[in-house]
């Protein structure tokens, strides 16, 4: 199994949230939900909820998921990329989609910070294991 996937599995996942933003978006607008004008400085006039909701979500992909990413490369450059890096990428990246579900779903804040933790107590162990990988060599 090769690291990359895991990367390829966050990406859709990033891409699908922003397409679906952008859905949203336009949708709202074509609704006269929100004023096209908000989205000039994304202030003065009002945003709806669900907008406001998927737009910090969409942030949330632009945040420690790019600390996999460079990871992941890390990993795949040097030849780090073993079954148990694999298997935390991938660990990582299931977090994230849960985190996604919550956060688009229900939102229960306490199970979204679960899953938000648990994904950064993966991402840390996949830093030192590649770093320990790395200081073997």
């Amino acid at each position: 199994m090769n690291i990359l996937y895991p990367i390829f599995a966050m990406a859709a996942l990033t891409l699908f949230c922003l397409l679906r933003l952008g859905q949203l978006r336009y949708v709202a607008v074509r609704r006269g939900e929100v004023d096209p004008r908000f989205f000039l400085l994304y202030r003065g006039y009002e945003e709806p909820e669900r907008l406001a909701l998927y737009s910090r979500h969409v942030v949330n992909h632009f945040e420690t998921p790019m600390l996999f990413y460079v990871i992941c490369i890390v990993a795949f450059v040097t030849g780090q990329a073993g079954p148990a890096t694999i298997l935390m990428a991938w660990g990582y990246v299931a977090l994230r989609y849960l985190h996604s579900i919550i956060h688009l779903g229900k939102n229960t804040v306490i199970n979204r910070f679960r899953a938000f933790l648990l994904s950064v107590a993966v991402l840390v162990a996949l830093w030192a294991t590649v770093l320990t990988g790395l200081m073997r060599q």
